[in-house]
């Protein structure tokens, strides 16, 4: 017999890193998911008992991992994965899914890739604390959510913290710092008409290496993820506010509301009215 329980969070007011769901399920014997993808992140640790997970790999290979109490495994999004609970000692998990702009940056910090997903912590201290933080969003769902992503990104804190490598606290390269300055410049000023020269020129280097770090680090050049910051706010402000289409659009860098109004259906699909409706 399955038991379980689960919360959707309703609150997307988080650009950074946001709960979109969280759960727990003791499964049943043979229990299966799957095979399926996912739109965000989603984080399972397992309490007790085993299962297995079988996930796709960049590469479209098909890779097969035994998961035991006190390990986890990472999907990721767009992932096609199936995942059972062992027939003579089915396992019991808590789960978290989560996504943001900083997620990826986050993970990367990690030992986790879609080829090797398996949580598998060093210190068993860091792994409990890392549970009692799923726990606690898990059943306190009713505390207000700046409360809640608070221990989100305790959780992540203690994700990090359960891998033991040379760049896990990294600060001293260059590189990094071009990085989060730019981010920092984009968080600044993403309401004004800047460019990624303008970007360049707070960091002190050109447009093309800032270029070439940013995708290494962010997956992105620093144009997208422009466009994916004043996108995310500007969804924001359609859920959220009554504000016209062309005041949003002013608010998120677009003076031109024509100009707005393309970029977020090249983005979204749908334009800025439909999107809010549809929302």
């Amino acid at each position: 017999m399955i038991e379980d329980s689960f919360y959707i969070f309703t609150s997307e007011n988080f650009v950074d890193l946001n709960l979109y769901q969280c759960g727990w399920e003791k499964c049943a014997s043979g229990h299966s998911f799957g095979p399926t993808t996912r739109n965000h992140f989603l984080f399972h640790y397992v309490v007790r008992g085993r299962g297995i997970l079988m996930a796709n790999g960049k590469k479209g290979t098909d890779n097969t991992f035994t998961i035991s109490g006190g390990q986890g495994f990472l999907i990721f999004p767009g992932q096609i994965t199936t995942y059972f609970a062992d027939k003579d000692n089915p396992w019991e998990y808590t789960w978290l899914e989560f996504d943001g702009l900083k997620v990826k940056e986050i993970i990367a910090l990690t030992k986790l890739t879609e080829e090797n997903p398996v949580y598998r912590p060093w210190d068993s201290k860091i792994s409990e604390s890392l549970l009692n933080e799923m726990n606690y969003i898990s059943h306190n769902h009713q505390q207000s959510p700046f409360n809640i992503i608070g221990h989100l990104y305790l959780f992540m804190h203690y994700l990090v913290s359960s891998y033991k490598r040379e760049n896990t606290m990294r600060s001293t390269k260059m590189s990094d710092f071009y990085i989060k300055e730019a981010v920092n410049f984009i968080e600044q000023k993403f309401s004004e008409d800047i460019s990624v020269e303008d970007m360049a020129d707070r960091c002190g280097i050109n447009r093309s290496y800032l270029t070439k770090i940013f995708k290494q680090s962010v997956g992105k050049s620093p144009k997208d993820f422009l466009i994916l910051y004043r996108m995310s706010k500007a969804q924001t402000l359609l859920r959220n506010t009554e504000l016209s289409v062309a005041d949003i659009g002013k608010a998120v860098g677009y003076p031109n509301q024509l100009n707005f109004s393309r970029a977020f259906k090249n983005f979204c699909g749908l334009s800025p009215s439909q999107w809010k409706q549809k929302n």
